[in-house]
């Protein structure tokens, strides 16, 4: 029996495709335009003449406004005292309104510089561990949410458990996971809301300009929101540089680009897009909102993650998801 001899088979392709090389990504790909647009404004800063001029023309505004309002009231006065003295009290009423805002302002920055101040500490205590330093990271930290009643429970627990721990890395962690595991289940549920909420308008919104003008919206309402309950609560001034803080820790840290927390969002963002390109949009926007909301986290939280779990994009995106079809 004689041996069968090979067979040579001519394929068409003369160029066969690499099997190691990657396959490029599909060009209809969601890119959350939204989300990008937003960040792209909240972190646009003017120039150091513009911001002058700016800040010259608002001044000069409120100084021809002033006089004129003045010489208004005056001259009022002298031809009817009645009407006279009552548009000088509403103008006092103006003045003070906008007192009470800029106090307001002013209180909003310091609870965000107490917020920084303690931070730094937790770090250069977290740096060299020292039972002292540790013990005034406690006591701080107890003092700013000492009129929190949400947290009486918290700070009883710790002061029970405080004495039992004799190192200062023991502390720091004893006090990171007592009175911050219900301040970052509530941020953690805020940031699920926001997320929810920007992947619905995104995706609902025919409008561009609408549905970037509804995510900043959001997201600045979220970052407030999320400030405000690690203790850090802002006023109007203050909301706008937190948010321009926040962005600048995203893109810092390099969390805009896709990682690994977000790979699955971005694949659901793909699946859903070739049924419907705004809802496949609409995940991809809301996945960046969860990254803004976990810097925000980052930023606004009074100890940094160290015994407790960094919150993921991709967990915080399937509870937002899922709570799209909760009825409860």
């Amino acid at each position: 029996m004689s041996a069968r001899k090979p067979t040579l088979i001519e394929l068409d392709d003369q160029h066969p495709a690499d099997p190691g090389a990657a396959l490029p990504p599909p060009e209809d790909m969601p890119e959350g335009r939204a989300m990008q647009t937003a960040l792209t404004l909240g972190r646009a800063r003017m120039p150091l003449w513009a911001r002058l001029g700016w800040a010259a023309l608002a001044g000069f505004i409120t100084l021809a406004a002033s006089v004129a309002a003045w010489d208004f009231v005056t001259g009022l006065v002298a031809r009817n005292a009645a009407l006279g003295w009552l548009a000088l009290a509403f103008l006092a009423l103006i003045t003070l309104a906008a007192l009470i805002f800029a106090l307001r302002e002013w209180a909003g920055f310091r609870r965000l510089a107490r917020i920084d101040t303690l931070r730094a500490e937790a770090d250069a205590a977290r740096l060299h561990p020292d039972r002292a330093a540790s013990a005034r990271v406690m006591a701080h930290l107890t003092a700013l949410y000492a009129h929190r009643p949400d947290l009486r429970w918290a700070r009883a627990q710790l002061d029970d458990h405080a004495p039992d721990q004799l190192d200062g890395a023991g502390l720091l962690d004893l006090t990171e996971v007592t009175l911050m595991t219900p301040l970052d289940a509530l941020a953690r549920r805020e940031v699920e809301a926001s997320a929810r909420q920007v992947a619905l308008l995104t995706a609902m919104l025919p409008l561009a300009l609408v549905d970037v003008l509804a995510a900043l919206v959001t997201n600045l309402r979220m970052i407030r929101r999320v400030a405000e309950i690690y203790g850090g609560r802002a006023g109007t001034l203050g909301s706008i540089r937190l948010m321009r803080g926040v962005i600048a820790h995203l893109l810092a840290t390099g969390a805009v680009a896709v990682g690994e927390d977000m790979i699955g969002s971005v694949a659901s963002g793909g699946i859903v897009s070739k049924l419907s390109r705004r809802f496949g949009e609409g995940i991809v926007n809301g996945a960046l909102t969860a990254r803004l909301g976990i810097a925000a986290i980052e930023v606004c939280r009074p100890m940094p993650f160290h015994a407790l779990p960094r919150p993921r994009t991709g967990n915080i995106l399937s509870r937002a998801l899922t709570g799209l079809f909760d009825r409860s």
